[in-house]
């Protein structure tokens, strides 16, 4: 059964399309007390407050219809940033040569934690240099992956 992340990803991807935007990716945090929707949407030219405003009005209006939360929460819509989330094949293949922090559901090596250069991907593995050693860490074990910004 598919994560009530990917269900949401399904249903709002259309809706953020329609309006001009790629939906980059939706996390549901629930803990302390309140529980926080949040959905990141990217453009070419970049994200407007304008953007995040009519994207949040649209899928509030969906979730009101569909109903796929119980209870209260928060929905956030917001750009994903410079230190931008990695939830796919296709966004860390765009970054490829840049640092990423990585966290493993699982250890892998004795660790779950990993930050260095993104080589690559093979196959359904994302492929991270970490100290002139390299790193294969299947996609589906990636807990949480964000770009770290260079300044």
């Amino acid at each position: 059964m598919a994560s009530l992340e990917e269900r949401l990803t399904n249903m709002f991807a259309p809706v953020v399309t329609a309006l001009g935007c790629e939906l980059w990716g939706v996390e549901y945090v629930t803990g302390g007390p309140n529980k926080v929707l949040r959905v990141f949407i990217d453009k070419d030219e970049g994200v407007m407050v304008e953007d995040c405003e009519k994207v949040s009005r649209q899928l509030s209006a969906l979730m009101d219809v569909e109903d796929p939360i119980a209870g209260e929460y928060m929905l956030e819509v917001s750009s994903p940033g410079m230190d931008r989330p990695l939830y796919t094949l296709d966004q860390f293949s765009r970054y490829v040569g840049q640092v990423v922090a990585v966290k493993l559901r699982v250890p892998f090596d004795g660790r779950r934690k990993f930050k260095g250069v993104l080589t690559g991907i093979e196959d359904s593995d994302v492929v991270v240099a970490v100290d002139n050693e390299e790193y294969l860490l299947p996609i589906e074990s990636i807990e949480k992956a964000n770009i770290v910004p260079q300044f």
